[in-house]
């Protein structure tokens, strides 16, 4: 059930005030009452009630310059005119990797992880409470902002793949591949432990962070993205390798 009950602190309320939040919601009582629950906690809230509104904003010259760009996407599914699947697909395909949280009516398995495998960042199924989904806000613009894993400054390699920690940029038989900022975290970690078995939860914590409030399998969706990347046979990888009932290795 939907409840605008969310005491707040102090501290919660200034850490907000500098971040920007796109809500993209046809119904529009929820988007009325997100909103509201969102700008009590001094987020600066833009929406849209159809799909089509929100690529105008996002695809305008003013909204995407960096002071405009917003910090997180709130995202129904089941949109007019252009529905949310295809705009997560469209973001990531020109290569904004904005964090993108998810609410939809949806919610068998099938779709939480066909959400999560075009590119959102999170799942939240409806009804829902705004407790929840503040707190989901509130670690998916955290985690954006730091990693906890430790950067070295020298290139990794093994074997074709070259790992640049300060340029961000990773090379494959020396062609550059372009990598989300949770598959580039996902790589480092792998290459700085080599043969190293890390379950599913430990990848979270390494990656997401403690505070992560999603479902593990995006953990095997973005395995499947760094495969596809980096494998000459995804199907048949030799550079990420599954170990059944542990989790994966890397080498």
């Amino acid at each position: 059930m939907l409840s605008l009950q969310n005491p707040q602190t102090s501290e919660q309320s200034q850490l907000a005030q500098t971040n920007r939040i796109l809500l993209v919601e046809d119904e529009d009582l929820i988007r009325d009452m997100v909103t509201v629950a969102l700008e009590e906690e001094g987020y600066e809230v833009h929406s849209a009630s159809n799909g089509r509104a929100a690529l105008n904003i996002l695809q305008s010259p003013d909204f995407s310059r960096d002071k405009l760009a917003p910090d997180l996407i709130i995202l129904d599914l089941m949109l007019p005119e252009v529905n949310g699947l295809d705009i997560c697909r469209l973001l990531r395909y020109q290569g904004d990797f904005t964090p993108i949280l998810v609410i939809s009516a949806k919610s068998s398995e099938t779709d939480r992880v066909l959400g999560l495998e075009v590119g959102a960042d999170d799942y939240l199924t409806k009804p829902f409470s705004m407790r929840e989904l503040i707190a989901r806000c509130r670690a998916l613009i955290r985690r954006q902002g730091y990693t906890t894993i430790s950067s070295p400054s020298s290139v990794q390699k093994y074997r074709d793949i070259s790992l640049f920690p300060q340029e961000c940029r990773v090379t494959v038989r020396d062609v550059e591949v372009n990598l989300s900022p949770k598959e580039f975290r996902l790589l480092e970690l792998f290459m700085s432990y080599p043969r190293r078995v890390w379950s599913r939860e430990q990848l979270i914590e390494q990656v997401w962070g403690l505070d992560f409030l999603g479902d593990t399998k995006t953990v095997d969706v973005h395995i499947r993205w760094l495969r596809e990347k980096l494998e000459l046979e995804p199907s048949q990888p030799e550079y990420l390798i599954t170990v059944r009932g542990f989790g994966y290795r890397f080498g």
